[in-house]
């Protein structure tokens, strides 16, 4: 951090020049919170069939368009979604439809200006699609849209002092966290799946789903590595009569290097990752065959990277030939605490419904964490909130061949964070680690799951800190009424810093004059003080 200079200068050439650094700090300067509810009936198209029963449905929000206001931001996006059905019209009783539900929101920001970057997160809460006749459905969302303004300040803060031979001064110790590196970025992830010898080349893909598992990031110089694993699955019909409809279920690794400016191994990251965008691309293999899928996943970084620093702050000034009036304010930092991934097993029964055909295989289950509350308690977070599991299995009747059953799994986690205070700023990131669903017999699944709290936790410090020093002419008439020598008697809270500042002297020549060899004091010890500022008088 670059160091600044603050100079008084007067008449007589006394001069006292403060010496400041630049701490970098990133605030929350405001947030608001806005749930949406969206509604709209849509037709199955014309070249789709008709539905007899819908069997499972996803939803992804999308923003397409932000713009930051004075007081509110517009945002303008649309909900997508995909849909499975079953039909009784066609060979094929599998099929899907995709529609999209566009909204335009203002979200009221108080603090909020014209040219602010606004963080956006989006949850949706609950996504049902209904049958309103064989050839209309009605799709129903609510979205919880978050938005986050945050604001990166420098505190400029007096860390030491130069000036005048008389110019005392003394320092005090914190230990704070700045933030050395606030950005986005984004990572294209590809790959490519060949189908397995035993599966149908595939005529459509009718759903997918595409989720990242386990990123890992290591700090190094200038630069970040991240490593994890994405899992596809895919529903496709299938080019074989005697298996129209199949799946397929994978996951491959991933590793890339981050270029990282101002990033160094030595300091905390905190790095959100999000699947912004994703796409499945069906391609021929050598034979022409429809037996490879093209994968690519955009995956959007927020990156904060923190570096913990001892600053030595200018706590108190005086000279005893000039009187120095330091001006003051409060500054605000902020101290790391703790940042560690706490691990929660859960596991429960999920049963059919009585109007469900029976589970003759499981054909994939995917989860979503769902996070009602956090609450600071002594020395920690408590987590409350949902695992919402949603499984599709296959069934006995090859007419209606799939189906699916939800489950909710609560959960309840103490996160240990020694010292947290009321005041503590926390985030906690969760994250669905491991799903595994064993069949236990044609109407219930055994469902095990392992999720990570992500949780990073600050102290907020405020801390009085000299801006700016006013010197001024003594008050000699004061002084020559003081007595040139004084014997002194330690008391309780007495430190030599103080006692030179009062009797306008040096922490030095206090020594000099007692032969005190360092500045520790005990009560009652008898101590000779010959004022400094004679020598003007």
């Amino acid at each position: 951090m670059p160091a600044e200079y603050d100079m008084v200068k007067d008449k007589e050439g006394f001069f006292v020049e403060l010496i400041k650094k630049n701490v970098h700090m990133n605030k929350l300067k405001c947030q608001s919170s806005l749930q949406l509810t969206l509604d709209d009936d849509f037709n199955v198209p014309d070249v789709k069939p008709d539905i007899s029963k819908i069997i499972k449905e996803q939803g992804a929000i999308k923003i397409n368009d932000v713009k930051m206001l004075n007081g509110k931001l517009m945002v303008k996006g649309a909900l997508y979604f995909n849909m499975l059905y079953l039909s009784d019209e066609n060979v094929r009783p599998v099929h899907n439809m995709s529609g999209e539900v566009p909204f335009d929101e203002v979200v009221h920001l108080e603090d909020a200006c014209a040219g602010d970057e606004a963080v956006i997160n989006w949850e949706l809460e609950d996504l049902t699609t209904g049958l309103i006749n064989s050839r209309k459905i009605s799709a129903k969302a609510i979205v919880r849209l978050t938005v986050l303004v945050e604001e990166l300040y420098d505190e400029a803060t007096a860390v030491s002092i130069e000036g005048d031979d008389d110019v005392q001064f003394v320092n005090k110790n914190i230990t704070v966290t700045d933030i050395a590196v606030d950005k986005k970025d984004t990572y294209r992830v590809k790959d490519q799946i060949h189908l397995p010898s035993n599966k149908g080349n595939i005529s459509e893909i009718l759903y997918s789903e595409i989720e990242l598992r386990n990123p890992e990031v290591r700090l190094l110089e200038n630069k970040f590595t991240e490593k994890g694993e994405v899992l596809v699955f895919i529903l496709y019909a299938s080019e074989n009569e005697d298996n129209p409809v199949e799946y397929f279920e994978t996951e491959f690794p991933f590793s890339t290097t981050i270029e990282c400016n101002g990033c160094l191994e030595d300091m905390v990251d905190n790095i959100d990752f999000s699947v912004a965008g994703k796409s499945l691309e069906v391609m021929p293999d050598a034979d022409g065959e429809e037996r490879i899928i093209d994968v690519e996943v955009v995956l959007e970084m927020g990156i904060k990277i923190y570096e913990e620093e001892e600053l030595e702050l200018l706590n108190d000034v005086y000279s005893p030939v000039k009187e120095l009036v330091p001006v003051i304010k409060d500054a605000h930092y902020e101290e790391l605490l703790v940042k560690n991934n706490s691990k929660v097993r859960v596991n429960d029964r999920v049963k059919i419904m009585g109007s469900q055909p029976e589970i003759l295989q499981v054909c994939h289950a995917s989860g979503e964490i769902k996070v009602d509350e956090i609450e600071p308690v002594e020395n920690g977070l408590e987590v409350n909130g949902v695992l919402d599991v949603q499984i599709l299995y296959i069934c006995a009747d090859d007419n209606k061949p799939l189906d699916s059953v939800k489950g909710i799994i609560p959960f309840t986690q103490t996160i240990e964070v020694k010292g947290i205070k009321p005041a503590s700023i926390y985030h906690v990131k969760p994250a669905l680690e491991q799903l595994s669903v064993m069949m236990l017999d044609g109407e219930e699944i055994e469902v095990k799951a392992g999720i990570g709290l992500n949780a990073i936790v600050f102290d907020s410090i405020t801390e009085p800190i000299i801006t700016d020093i006013e010197a001024y002419d003594l008050d000699y008439t004061k002084l020559q009424m003081m007595p040139s020598i004084v014997g002194y008697i330690v008391k309780n809270q007495d430190s030599l810093w103080n006692i030179a500042k009062k009797y306008y002297t040096t922490v030095d020549r206090i020594k000099e004059l007692n032969g005190l060899e360092d500045n520790s004091l005990k009560i009652g010890d008898k101590l000779i003080i010959m004022k400094k500022v004679d020598r003007l008088i």
